[in-house]
């Protein structure tokens, strides 16, 4: 890499130090990193001045734990990534239509979340036709459009279309953090309250020099935790319902409600809102609650144990979920894939391991990794997950250090750049902030998990039947709200 901006997860540093490159220089650094094992944790833009954009690019090296910062300013228009380096697809596209910055050469410059101005590939051929799921979808699932081109009962192409809400959360960071600040975060997708909250956490704690007591980390940690077994779980007995096999989808069902009932025990509020705040966590654990927690515990681990174990044990399951929906491991690379659909196609990527932050600097948790990328992989990989987070949680139960939970955190520092990863369930959540002079947010950037990991989604279906999708977007369970920010 030419030059870059060097930090470690949760470091801060003067935001003049991001080196501003030439465009040739830009676009080398990131290709080269990419093809040497990095991935593009974010690539966003801001305005710089009247008619310029700064596009300023994270680069996660897992190998070093290290994340690399550079820069570039344009003005109209600049030289696609996309080609060379594909997994850059979604970020052009959204700079694109944030700023109408055009990425030239760009060969489907679809706009990423305005649905007006999709565009889909059309074929044609006897028995090629078109059928167009959603955006209004049964129950209380968020609007998404599913567009497949078939041929027959064989899947061609799938083009996804979201971002029907037009939520608007990263324009209403600007100038914050105020009161309100959490709450976003929080909210930013409901079911990794935990995850998105703590990234926050980090990068504030890290703007404004603030250290976490021990016990602190070590309650976000069983948190977050708690937040991936419930998740797990629920979505290990939504993949049974979705093939009728009802007995793991009951019990899994009512687990996952144990599981969030555990982390209600930890704040009052089942998926972890008011709990991790700047500088530690609002509410302690007194040995009464522990105890509980760990009887909790006890009896969820047997529990899904059970439940779980039938699915892997009944041969029509299996003839379900093997070969059914598969993304190859070069595949999952190429697109930077993250998280569990990651590491079901044999990637050993976990920010937990790579880039360790809070309590995960002191307890790791092994990374398990599956190989055949397909239904059955990412379902197997969630149970070996839930047997690692359930010995780690009640290992950190038993041994919580003794001290504060909460330190007061001071006001953002001006002038300065952080970046903050968190291993939500879905994958690697990464949170950027730039201070101004002022010591508010001159630009605060999110990047949920699901914005990996759509394409390989879409990819997984590809001469697939079109009657495994929902099994196949089941398997992914990625989020429609941390997608439309």
């Amino acid at each position: 890499m030419l030059s870059a901006l060097t930090l470690h997860n949760g470091d801060t540093a003067d935001a003049q130090k991001v080196p501003s490159l030439s465009p040739a220089e830009f676009r080398q650094s990131i290709v080269k990193a990419v093809a040497n094992g990095a991935r593009i944790a974010s690539l966003f833009g801001y305005p710089l001045a009247p008619g310029t954009i700064r596009l300023v690019v994270v680069l996660a090296d897992g190998m070093s734990g290290s994340l690399a910062v550079l820069s570039r300013d344009a003005q109209d228009s600049y030289l696609a990534l996309m080609h060379d380096c594909p997994q850059a697809d979604p970020f052009e596209r959204e700079v694109s239509e944030q700023y109408g910055l055009q990425p030239e050469g760009h060969p489907a410059p679809n706009s990423l979340r305005n649905t007006a101005a999709a565009q889909f590939p059309k074929a044609l051929g006897e028995e090629v036709h078109e059928v167009a799921v959603g955006p209004v979808h049964a129950g209380i699932i968020e609007p998404g459009h599913f567009r497949f081109l078939a041929h027959g009962e064989e899947v061609l192409n799938l083009e996804i279309a979201l971002g029907y809400q037009h939520r608007g959360v990263e324009r209403a960071l600007v100038g914050a953090p105020d009161k309100r600040t959490i709450h976003y975060m929080e909210m930013l997708c409901g079911d990794s309250s935990i995850g998105h909250a703590t990234a926050y956490a980090q990068a504030v704690e890290a703007l404004s020099l603030c250290r976490v007591p021990p016990r602190a980390e070590a309650l976000r940690a069983i948190a977050l935790e708690l937040e991936r077994l419930a998740n797990h779980t629920g979505d290990l007995g939504a993949l049974a319902g979705d093939i009728a096999y009802l007995p793991t989808a009951s019990y899994c069902g009512r687990l996952r409600g144990d599981f969030l009932n555990m982390t209600a025990l930890l704040c009052g509020n089942r998926f972890g809102r008011n709990l991790v705040r700047p500088g530690g966590v609002r509410f302690d654990l007194d040995k009464e609650r522990a105890s509980r927690l760990l009887k909790g515990l006890e009896a969820a681990t047997r529990d899904v144990t059970q439940s779980v174990s039938l699915l892997w044990n009944t041969p029509s399951v299996l003839a379900r979920f093997e070969g059914v929906g598969g993304v190859s491991r070069a595949m999952a690379e190429t697109l930077g894939m993250v998280g569990p659909a990651a590491r079901a196609s044999g990637l050993e990527r976990d920010v937990r391991f790579e880039f360790p932050a809070g309590f995960y600097r002191y307890a790791q948790i092994p990374v398990c990794t599956w190989h055949t990328g397909d239904v059955f992989s990412r379902a197997y990989l969630r149970w070996l997950e839930i047997q690692r987070s359930l010995t780690f949680v009640r290992e950190r139960l038993m041994t919580l250090p003794t001290g504060d939970v909460r330190v007061p955190c001071e006001n953002p520092r001006p002038g300065q750049i952080t970046v903050s990863l968190v291993e939500g369930w879905r994958g690697g959540i990464c949170h950027v902030a730039i201070t101004d002079e002022g010591g508010r947010f001159l630009r605060y950037k999110v990047v949920d998990p699901s914005f990996h990991n759509w394409k390989g989604l879409a990819l997984a279906m590809r001469g697939g039947q079109i009657s495994d999708f929902p099994l196949i977007n089941k398997s992914f369970n990625l989020s429609y709200a941390g997608h439309d920010l």
